[in-house]
């Protein structure tokens, strides 16, 4: 008996190191996106220190593709700012050409910032670029310690992910014409559905049914009415 507890004991705490969750990283989600399609990209931040919250993040935008503009979803209890820089080439957009990228956003705690075992994501709508087939977003957090951790090691092609590894944004093929492929959901109403019989139809098969009705009635009837007559008909024994 002891023998077997202890084993229980062991595969107990083997299944609780299964369980452990492990250090999670600054991410992009999602991690792909249609070539020149817009976008809402969520950067998830998580809180890895014991004893100290994140109270700043700063997501540094690609310069060698380059983004026009980035509108930030306002987060309770965070400030943001978007911070633009000029460029030589001009970036097309819709509204006509222009020379001003996005450089980074900065969100920064008006409160306590992200607890510790906690995460936030951080939201931004974006116009992706049609000529890169992936994008970087090097991002630097700060704790309320006054450490930072730099999350922009780039990973090498093949080989193993680096411990701070920089938040990568795939690129895919999108439509022909450059738009964004996005699935709907929404169920496309179709008209009613119209029957081809007619009410002659229905009146006519109702009739025949109780005529059937009727004629089975009067066979059971006849039936039994003979078998009566047969058993009186049968001499005495």
């Amino acid at each position: 008996m002891r023998r077997l507890a202890i084993l229980l004991a062991a595969a107990g705490i083997g299944l609780v190191a299964v369980a452990a969750p492990a250090w999670a990283h600054v991410e992009v989600s999602p991690s792909s996106a249609p070539k020149g399609s817009d976008a809402v990209l969520a950067f998830i931040v998580p809180n890895e220190k014991e004893d100290a919250t994140t109270t700043k993040v700063v997501v540094q935008f690609p310069t060698d593709h380059p983004i026009a503009e980035a509108l930030v979803e306002p987060i309770a209890g965070w400030k943001a700012v978007a911070t633009s820089a000029h460029v030589t080439t001009a970036i097309h957009t819709d509204n006509g050409d222009v020379n001003e990228a996005v450089k980074n956003v900065t969100w920064t705690a008006t409160g306590a910032g992200i607890a510790v075992g906690n995460f936030q994501e951080f939201k931004v709508s974006v116009g992706l670029p049609d000529d890169a087939d992936s994008l970087a977003f090097p991002t630097i957090q700060t704790y309320s310690d006054g450490s930072e951790v730099d999350w922009v090691q780039v990973a090498p092609a093949g080989g193993p992910e680096p411990d701070d590894p920089e938040p990568l944004l795939t690129l895919t093929a999108g439509d022909e014409g450059g738009g964004a492929t996005t699935p709907t959901t929404t169920a496309t109403a179709s008209p009613a559905a119209t029957s081809s019989v007619k009410k002659s139809d229905v009146d006519n098969a109702k009739t025949i049914a109780v005529i059937g009705i009727i004629v089975g009635a009067l066979g059971f009837l006849f039936g039994a009415a003979g078998l009566a007559l047969g058993r009186r008909g049968k001499p005495a024994k």
